[in-house]
């Protein structure tokens, strides 16, 4: 039997090898085709359709080839794409309009969206429109077509705003029946993203903390919707919202309407027609009959030619779980970022400054150390950082940003959460109860630690709590050198307390408000460098047929996801529900590092992430198939 197992192993084997050879074959033939192709053109007199289908982020998750060849590649959309598009689209005499089409619009963090809020302000400036469409709207989709011209709703739709906030999943009880020990180390008031695994409920203090945040993100998503619609009182629209479906028979759509926070009723045909008055017929579109082009086609059709010489900004970018080691874009990979900087540094004098954007909730401290240290290398060698934080930049992801020479933020930015903790689970009960026990020796009190079997030794439990105490001092003494402050004062207003770009603005945590346009622009001006600035993003590249599948990766669930502004709610509390669920089990089964600098408060208004939440999905499907 043994040896037609070790048969059969090495006939998988095989298979598995073919397979990857065939796959192999087929993306470098689909390269080369792409490579050989002719670039796309831009019709006279078109729309730049914008089809935010996917979630809006700092930088899109990298596929595998499995995946790929599936079609099981994640929805996500660039900001960096879409704000170059706009912005040349606005000197671009061939482009009439732009059409926001938010159908598939999976939602984005509140500083990413605001920064292409700004770049379709600008658009306008020019004197060309901006309309946005769907069949309904909710809280990330109606504030980005808060920016347009015009705003249409599908009369079947509606528009329902929430807020910020939402419930957090509890695992206490469930451990406890499964008598799994959960061994936690931490230093900060509010360093709560172990509560999880052993509360049953937030703490008084974390609820506090998340209260305090919840309030500061929706004063500033307010504000930003006064700022671009002032006559939509979004506020008394919450408040009445009965009352006012009552006047209109429950009608949400002409409810909206009726408040000023939609400008136009009309279903897809006649949101087609009028895009036709305005940008002509074009029959053969995908998007609907009007004249226009896609986003990735007018990239491609307006990409700069390679070769381009003169002195540029390096924007490096650190985006999703800090991790030890090497990762795929999506994920902070701390030796990927490392090598993809220093390897940019020594072939390109070109880069006379760099900005590290940040849009992370953190992970592994000696990771976060790592990218840190590589910064100050560059500081060391002359060029001066700026730190650019996205929608989130707490915890590592704020310890990466020590190493700049200043900080910008967005005034919904979530930041700081300085503190740091370690988790340990461990099986003695759970074992002891289906009667495996353990036995063994020690030559010291350390050997076969940390032992997940028996349970952790009082000792090796003293040393892993001075040790997060010892980061946590690290840490303080690392921001409080950054930022010239007070160790003191440093450590009162961390504690794993979880900030508002707002609040860490006063608090001196961040020294301006600004998206990454203006972060590039203060270290062109730190570096000397005059005129029209050059940038060059600093990250692992993506490959060429990747790039080619990204159009045709939408899954079965995306192209059917529903319309009605209830549902869009449950997608989207689902998409973060399941990304937080997989933080959570990432950390739990010791995939990460043992000490941790992470926030979990991040995931209420941060970037969604569809490649994370679409793992735990699968690894869900596949328990309840093994169940039956």
């Amino acid at each position: 039997m043994k040896t037609l197992g070790l048969i059969w192993r090495i006939l998988v084997g095989i298979k598995d090898f073919l397979v990857l050879c065939v796959l192999a074959l087929f993306f470098i033939g689909l390269s080369a085709l792409l490579s050989s192709a002719k670039p796309a053109t831009v019709p006279n007199g078109a729309a730049l359709v914008l089809a935010m289908d996917g979630a809006l982020v700092d930088q899109a998750s990298e596929t595998s080839p499995f995946d790929a060849a599936a079609g099981n590649v994640a929805a996500e959309i660039q900001v960096r794409d879409v704000v170059h598009a706009i912005d040349h689209a606005a000197k671009d005499d061939r482009i009439k309009a732009i059409v926001l089409e938010l159908d598939g619009f999976m939602g984005g963090g509140q500083a990413n969206i605001a920064t292409v809020d700004d770049a379709l302000t600008r658009f306008r400036k020019s004197g060309k429109p901006v309309h946005a469409w769907a069949t309904a709207y909710s809280d990330d989709s109606w504030l980005l077509a808060a920016a347009a011209s015009k705003i249409w709703l599908n009369p079947m739709g509606g528009v329902i705003i929430t807020g910020p906030g939402g419930s957090r999943l509890y695992f206490a009880k469930a451990l406890e029946k499964l008598q799994v020990d959960v061994n936690v180390f931490r230093v900060g008031t509010y360093k709560s993203f172990v509560e999880p695994f052993t509360r049953t409920a937030a703490s008084p203090e974390a609820k506090a903390a998340d209260q305090a945040l919840a309030g500061s993100l929706w004063g500033s998503w307010l504000a930003d919707a006064k700022r671009l619609r002032p006559k939509a009182d979004v506020q008394a629209y919450i408040a009445q919202l009965p009352q006012r479906l009552g006047k209109f028979g429950g009608d949400s759509a002409k409810t909206a309407l009726d408040a000023g926070l939609v400008d136009q009723l009309g279903s897809r045909d006649e949101f087609d027609a009028a895009m036709i008055e305005l940008a002509g017929e074009d029959e053969l579109s995908d998007w609907g009959h009007y004249t226009g082009v896609t986003l990735g086609d007018y990239l491609s059709a307006t990409a700069k030619p390679l070769g381009e010489r003169g002195d540029a900004v390096g924007v490096v970018y650190v985006t999703g779980n800090i991790v030890d080691g090497e990762a795929p874009r999506g994920t902070a990979g701390s030796a990927t970022i490392r090598q993809a900087l220093e390897e940019a540094l020594a072939k390109n004098d070109d880069i006379k400054a760099l900005v590290v954007r940040v849009d992370s909730g953190g992970g592994s401290v000696t990771a976060s150390e790592e990218i840190r240290a590589a910064l100050l290398a560059a500081k060391a060698d002359g060029l001066p950082v700026i730190a650019s934080f996205g929608p989130v930049a707490a915890s590592g992801g704020y310890w990466v940003g020590t190493a700049a020479d200043e900080i910008y933020a967005q005034p919904s930015t979530i930041t700081g959460s300085i503190g740091v903790f370690a988790i340990l689970p461990s099986f003695p009960r759970a074992l002891a109860d289906l009667g495996i026990t353990s036995d063994g020796v020690k030559t010291t009190p350390y050997s076969g630690e940390p032992d997940v079997v028996a349970g952790l030794s009082p000792q090796v439990s003293q040393v892993l709590q001075m040790g997060v105490e010892n980061t946590y001092r690290r840490f303080l003494t690392l921001v409080a050198t950054a930022r010239k402050l007070p160790l003191a004062e440093v450590d009162r207003i961390a504690q794993g307390r979880v900030w508002a770009g707002t609040q860490a603005k006063e608090l001196k945590l961040v020294d301006k408000f600004g998206g990454l346009d203006a972060a590039v622009a203060a270290a062109a001006a730190k570096a000397g460098l005059k005129g029209e600035i050059r940038v060059i993003d600093i990250e692992k590249p993506v490959p060429a047929w990747q790039r080619a599948l990204e159009g045709l990766g939408a899954t079965e669930s995306e192209e059917q996801a529903a319309r009605d502004p209830w549902a869009r709610l449950v997608q989207a509390s689902r998409l973060r529900l399941l990304t937080a669920a997989h933080d959570l089990g990432w950390l739990a089964a010791g995939k990460g590092a043992t000490m941790q600098v992470l926030c979990i408060e991040c995931s209420m208004a941060g970037s969604p992430r569809p490649a994370a939440a679409r793992q735990t999905e699968g690894l869900a499907a596949k328990l309840v198939q093994s169940s039956r």
